[in-house]
């Protein structure tokens, strides 16, 4: 078997090119999306400010919805429904977020779209289990991290070129960044057509009276469900603590390279890499879990992601070991993600798909509140961000020891 499409069904390629749309859209969201609103909001105004609270808000309300709105889109006919909404919506409100002057309407705008993309990401990534069959979810599950990131990379160089060097055919780089926004949205919806042609709700759950009243009956036993369950139980709060780890690495590289003095230019360069090497490296994960098992491979990865953080805080200090860290967490990244996913899909009744990776989303995307904190407390009491960096291996332990201990066996 190639590393290639080739290797899948078309119904299991269709649900992997979903994975490219989208993440162009994550990487346009971490790079130049916040240039963006910072220059067309005033230096320290009111609107700057909201940026750090819109978006955590929009987390907060997405977390808290996604169970709910997963159950209703587990009853027959409703999951791709839902997908295609939140696609729908999402890609209009980014396509049209240039328009606006004011930083503010921008800031709905974004929020509006950055919770529709989250959304459709949950809906997505439930559609697994009618993708494919249970023994090859690590597989399709690694195929979709690994092509993602190969496909965040081609439209975000087409964005960065018209940027950087749209001035010679008379762009400027806000008016850049505008069209960025229109070839992001162009390419999340393109590559969402296969997956709405070609992969069909098998799994659901039948509909029945008062829908509202017994869907929020259906959380609160599926909430006493997960807690009696050991082993998904174990499962999600091992999730909970190492994934917090990976997402503050990612989410705090970035400005621990801008205080050791690293040249921007430098850590723009180095995210690319990381995608790149990610690529074949999440494949790889998916056809070793075949072979060794998918919680032996989790524990190699949240070993690794350990030893990432020591060498972070230890010995990271130009940028030519930026540069290896940014290889070592491609190596890794794709895997410890894919792997996640596909694991918990074979934990849970595959009719209750949605409204499960509701709950999995809200241990999953919002789980970087501790290892923010960590890193902010102690760097603000040792006066060294590399003991701010040091503090996260405390979350791959833990997350390291509840893996470890999770109970063999099918779920129960």
């Amino acid at each position: 078997m190639g590393f290639g499409l080739r290797s899948l069904s078309k119904r299991e390629r269709s649900w992997v090119l979903y994975d490219v749309g989208n993440s162009a859209y994550v990487m346009l969201s971490a790079t130049l999306i916040p240039i963006y609103f910072a220059a067309i909001a005033d230096p320290g105004s009111s609107a700057v400010v909201a940026w750090g609270y819109a978006t955590t808000v929009a987390s907060l309300v997405l977390a808290l919805l996604m169970p709910f709105l997963g159950s209703l889109a587990d009853l027959k006919g409703n999951k791709k429904k839902f997908l295609a909404g939140t696609i729908g919506t999402g890609a209009v409100s980014l396509a049209v977020m240039g328009i606006p002057d004011d930083a503010m309407v921008f800031l709905v705008l974004y929020v509006f779209s950055s919770v529709m993309l989250n959304a459709s990401m949950v809906f997505y990534d439930a559609f697994l289990v009618d993708a494919t069959e249970q023994d090859r979810y690590d597989e399709v599950s690694s195929q979709g991290y690994a092509w993602g990131y190969i496909g965040s990379c081609i439209p975000f160089i087409v964005c960065l070129v018209i940027v950087l060097f749209g001035s010679s055919v008379g762009i400027n780089q806000l008016d850049g960044i505008r069209i960025s926004f229109v070839i992001t949205a162009a390419w999340w919806v393109a590559f969402s057509v296969p997956i709405w042609r070609d992969v069909h709700q098998t799994h659901f759950k039948p509909r029945e009276s008062h829908l509202f009243r017994r869907t929020l009956a259906g959380l609160v036993g599926t909430c006493k469900k997960i807690a009696h369950d050991k082993r998904l139980l174990m499962y999600m709060l091992a999730f909970f603590f190492y994934i917090d780890g990976v997402h503050t690495i990612i989410t705090m590289s970035t400005s621990y390279g801008t205080d050791l003095g690293i040249d921007s230019t430098q850590l723009v360069l180095a995210l690319l890499l990381t995608q790149f090497v990610a690529f074949p490296s999440a494949i790889a994960y998916g056809r070793l879990a075949g072979r060794f098992g998918t919680k032996k491979l989790l524990l190699v990865a949240v070993f690794a992601y350990f030893c990432i953080t020591l060498f972070a805080a230890f010995f990271l200090r130009s940028a030519a070991e930026f540069w290896v860290l940014a290889v070592c967490v491609g190596l890794f990244q794709g895997g410890i993600q894919a792997l996640s996913r596909s694991e918990f899909g074979k934990l849970i009744p595959k009719e209750h798909a949605n409204e499960y990776y509701g709950f999995f989303d809200i241990f999953g995307k919002y789980a970087t509140i501790m290892g923010t904190l960590l890193v902010s407390v102690f760097t603000q009491v040792t006066g060294s961000s590399s003991y701010g960096v040091l503090s996260v291996a405390v979350l791959f332990v833990i997350g390291f020891v509840l893996l470890w201990k999770m109970p063999e066996g099918e779920a129960e």
